[in-house]
């Protein structure tokens, strides 16, 4: 069969209609990770207008822009939006549209499930702020401390909103978790076995079963937290038996590992921008992928030490002491490798790896004061100080959002087919880093000068107003950075140059097709034999061949070797993963105002998904 009949088939097997109905009811991974991604930078820019008129408010001493209700909501809607919203959301966004690519197959597996997390995640999103915008927003902290956020403390619908999406979101995040690594372990393409696996997709792996073990526990919690605030259970209610410690525990058990779940496909996208960068393969790949694996182990026994000035045991605390500053040994080991690539290659200083070189910075400034926090005597001093605030912002911005930007300029050829102006990149670099350090470092004095945190004012006797003041201008040059990068974006999308298959010359699999990749991803599915393919078959890749072209098939192949082993058939289009969700949504939501709302919402719920798993017969039953 010609090539062009091969790629009409397929286009019509695959593809995407451009009606209202094809786009509700699409099941492929691209479309579905541009919404993902799309989405979280919606979520990303209210965060950052939050943020913004926060550092208004704190600009000078006494002042009364903000009032204390409406800034606790705009505190908890930042911290809310931007770790359950934006941060894990956007990095199993990227996953969910590179994994199937990078690992040479048509679709993430459970495509309906993946259709069904993302239409979860919007809505659940979408009802926390509209309760904000209906003066019902949250305003007890991202981490809503118990008794605080009980219902003695805290009456009235807002931390039900709050609860509620948590519970909602996370049920999202758990199906991309799963998705990603069914398609690792069982559609890579054949030959790539577990030493050939993009480190991207290695990051990917790692993070997802860590979502898988940490997001059950914040689940659990905001669970406990709505029944006892609804139904009057006392799982925190200490003068009925129950333990205010236990949320805590719950809590932070998700809650460090979170930050890893956000960093580690970070340093996915580093491995690839460095490698990209430096025309060389990884110094120390093995190196590389143990440590990933290494971290998000570790990242496990550290959720104590967020609850030192709690009161704990000196066995205990001297515990979570050794275990925190001992993440830091594969941290910088992953750093040491991506320093030798660098100096090994023929490093080409494009804006992707400026912003590589930013994290290096930031996140190494970061880990120092993560260093400090983990000792219990000064962890006593500088609890619930702006020394916490600055130090997770490190963490969190240097190692999470700066290899995201870099990111971003990195695979936006592949997923626009256009390339960004590299004027406004470095622009945009420049800003971005003078920006937050303007506006995060001055928070390390301001905690040492004994600042707390949360506090919506302060006094002029306190003397931390030019600081503020000063901090207040770097957030305004960082939120800045991000209309450049916007605007950069859309003159791309609008008049970019065309960016072809491999702008830069790269190795990994998602550069052999076309960009924008077709419906179908690949022509026919390649056969790895080296771990950057690319550049290893610089003519042709060696592909395999029978795979139908009228049936929505995928090849599965062996978890270790990546051994072809059969044919699947990949699930069509559904409305019904949309109608679940509405259904799903609408439980929730109702079951804020009423219990009985689960039950009538359940069986909402279970006609969707009858209608989901109804048995329909395939072309291989009437063949």
């Amino acid at each position: 069969m010609a090539d062009a009949e091969v790629r009409r088939r397929l286009a019509a097997t695959w593809g995407t209609g451009a009606g209202l109905w094809d786009r509700l009811t699409t099941v492929d991974h691209k479309i579905v990770g541009r919404r993902y991604i799309l989405t979280a930078f919606l979520f990303l820019g209210l965060a950052g207008l939050s943020a913004v008129a926060m550092r208004l408010q704190l600009a000078r001493p006494e002042s009364r822009l903000i009032g204390p209700d409406l800034y606790n909501q705009l505190f908890t809607m930042h911290g809310t939006t931007m770790m359950f919203l934006f941060a894990v959301p956007v990095m199993e966004a990227f996953g969910v549209y590179l994994v199937p690519l990078m690992l040479g197959t048509r679709n993430i597996a459970f495509p309906r499930l993946n259709a069904f997390s993302y239409w979860v995640y919007l809505f659940g999103g979408l009802m926390i702020w509209f309760a904000f915008m209906l003066n019902v927003g949250a305003d007890a902290g991202w981490f809503a401390y118990v008794p605080l956020a009980g219902p003695e403390y805290s009456p009235g619908k807002r931390v039900d909103f709050w609860a509620q999406m948590i519970t909602f979101t996370e049920v999202s995040a758990q199906a991309v978790a799963v998705e990603i690594i069914v398609t690792t372990l069982k559609q890579r393409a054949p030959g790539m076995s577990l030493d050939r696996i993009p480190l991207f997709v290695w990051s990917m792996l790692v993070t997802s079963v860590m979502i898988c073990l940490a997001m059950p526990a914040v689940m659990l919690a905001s669970t406990f937290l709505i029944m006892d605030r609804l139904i009057g259970t006392q799982f925190f209610n200490p003068a009925e038996g129950g333990q205010p410690l236990l949320w805590q525990h719950l809590f932070w058990f998700f809650g460090h590992p979170e930050v890893y779940i956000i960093f580690l496909p970070a340093t996915g996208m580093v491995s690839q921008i460095v490698v990209a960068f430096s025309r060389r393969p990884a110094f120390g790949y093995l190196a590389l992928v143990l440590a990933l694996v290494s971290v998000g182990f570790l990242s496990f026994g550290l959720w104590v030490h967020h609850m030192f000035a709690t009161g704990l045991p000196q066995l205990g605390a001297s515990f979570f002491t050794a275990s925190s500053m001992l993440i830091g040994i594969p941290n910088g080991l992953q750093i040491f490798c991506w320093i030798a690539t660098l100096w090994t290659g023929r490093p080409v200083f494009a804006t992707p790896l400026l912003f590589v070189l930013g994290f290096f910075f930031i996140f190494v400034a970061g880990g120092l004061s993560g260093l400090m926090l983990a000792s219990v005597p000064l962890d006593f001093q500088l609890h619930d100080s702006y020394f916490v605030v600055a130090h997770f912002h490190y963490v969190l911005i240097g190692g999470a959002v700066f290899p995201l930007l870099g990111a971003i300029y990195y695979w936006f050829p592949k997923i626009t087919g256009r390339m960004m102006s590299e004027r406004a990149g470095r622009w945009h670099f420049a800003l971005a880093f003078l920006g937050f350090n303007l506006a995060f470092f001055p928070m390390h004095v301001l905690g040492l000068q004994g600042m707390p945190r949360r506090v919506y004012t302060y006094l002029p006797e306190t003397g931390w107003g030019s600081l503020n003041l000063l901090v207040s201008f770097g957030a305004l040059l960082f939120a800045l950075s991000f209309v450049v990068l916007a605007a950069n974006a859309v003159a791309a999308v609008r008049r970019g140059a065309l960016a072809g298959p491999n702008p830069w010359g790269v190795g990994t699999l998602e550069w052999a097709t076309g960009s924008p990749p077709p419906a179908y991803n690949f022509e026919r599915i390649p056969v790895v034999t080296h771990r950057e393919p690319l550049w290893a078959e610089r003519e042709s890749l060696p592909v395999v061949v029978g795979l139908a072209v009228d049936d929505r098939e995928v090849v599965a192949t062996s978890p270790v070797e990546a051994k072809a082993s059969l044919r699947e058939m990949s699930p069509e289009p559904s409305i019904w993963p949309l109608l679940s969700a509405i259904a799903t949504t609408i439980a929730f939501i109702g079951s804020i105002f009423t219990p009985w709302a689960v039950v009538w919402g359940g069986a909402i719920v279970a006609v969707a998904l009858i209608g989901w798993f109804w048995p329909k017969g395939s072309r291989e039953d009437e063949r």
